[in-house]
């Protein structure tokens, strides 16, 4: 039984995670058209992760996603991080505010949350993704255990066997035009920066396990093209985020809307992580500045300090406006309505 028929799926489409972005009305919404909706709790703690799966199946019995942060945990370097605030001052007080006295960590690995692990196994959501690396085998067993089907981000493929090894069951192969965090397990290492459909076709010919294609891919010919190349599905994550349904605020709709969507850049400056965002105020400062940014995700702490600045004083363009490169093919309407529309377009493409 392949990996779309396991699920029950009509459509071999994910609707990508996208902390900050998807909501649980989202998936539900992907879900009930026949594709697999996700949520994403890696900024939730234990409690807000229930809270957000319970939402989704208050709005659908299908299947759907539950995607986790599986990054080393950060480590606190306080010369680096004084010396990050200190290049931001400049910006707060621009925005008549002041930057946070110290940096904390927002959100917490999923490879030390206990909590979140025994959440997910009393709930058991039939699928769990994690972003960033692998949590123990310890945790993969006991999610299997469960009844949830696993899948893994990977960017090369070094990473796709570490997982394939640690017994997922499907990857997701991110090509770097991924809009969002690069789900490379050490962010510190080289980077081949592989495209979509290159590294969706090097996967499905080296590694025994589905590949899932993500990165760039915003139309049915789009996905027929991936799965052409040896994937199961495509994964789609910026072709959400103009839907009604989509938590991105209206700064963010409208850069994705405008000629910025032709201009995204990858970035550390916001979170600490490289990640391809709309070209925007925040990024070209990063470009020119001279201090490096703290580790992931304290580094974030700061970022999302100065946008919530920017925005008091009506600034927009300091947000975290992920977006990958196919960011102009973007088209706003119902979650629903973008589901049938990209299996017309499939069906057209034939």
């Amino acid at each position: 039984m392949s990996l779309i028929e396991s699920l029950g799926l009509s459509h071999p489409i994910i609707q990508a995670p996208m902390a900050g972005v998807s909501t649980p009305a989202m998936a539900a919404a992907v879900s009930n058209a026949g594709a697999l909706g996700s949520i994403a709790v890696g900024a939730a703690d234990a409690e807000g992760g229930r809270s957000m799966i319970e939402a989704v199946r208050a709005q659908t019995g299908r299947p759907f996603n539950v995607n986790l942060f599986a990054h080393a945990p950060a480590r606190n370097d306080p010369v680096r991080e004084a010396a990050w605030l200190t290049a931001l001052t400049p910006m707060f007080r621009a925005y008549d505010a002041s930057p946070p006295a110290a940096l904390r960590e927002i959100y917490r690995s999923f490879v030390e949350d206990d909590a979140m692990l025994a959440m997910l196994i009393d709930l058991a959501p039939a699928v769990v993704s994690f972003h960033f690396g692998l949590p123990s085998p310890a945790a993969i067993a006991v999610l299997k255990q469960a009844g949830c089907l696993l899948l893994a981000t990977a960017t090369n493929e070094v990473e796709a066997r570490a997982a394939e090894q640690a017994g997922v069951d499907a990857i997701v192969a991110q090509g770097y035009e991924a809009g969002g965090h690069r789900g490379a397990f050490d962010p510190e290492a080289l980077d081949d920066q592989l495209g979509t459909f290159a590294l969706t076709r090097l996967l499905a010919t080296r590694c025994n396990l589905p590949i899932i294609a993500a990165g760039g891919i915003m139309d049915g010919q789009s996905i027929r093209a991936a799965l052409a190349l040896g994937a199961v599905a495509a994964q789609l994550g910026t072709a959400f985020i103009a839907c009604p349904e989509s938590s991105a605020d209206e700064a963010y709709r409208a850069a994705l809307a405008s000629a910025a969507a032709h201009h995204t850049v990858m970035t550390r400056v916001i979170s600490g992580r490289p990640a391809r965002c709309l070209a925007n105020r925040f990024t070209a400062w990063g470009a020119e500045a001279a201090a490096q940014p703290p580790a992931y995700p304290i580094a974030y702490d700061a970022g999302k300090a100065l946008n919530a600045a920017a925005r008091a004083r009506g600034e927009g363009g300091f947000g975290a406006q992920w977006a990958g490169q196919g960011a102009p093919l973007a088209r706003a309407m119902p979650a629903a309505d973008l589901i049938d529309l990209l299996v017309r377009e499939m069906q057209d493409s034939a």
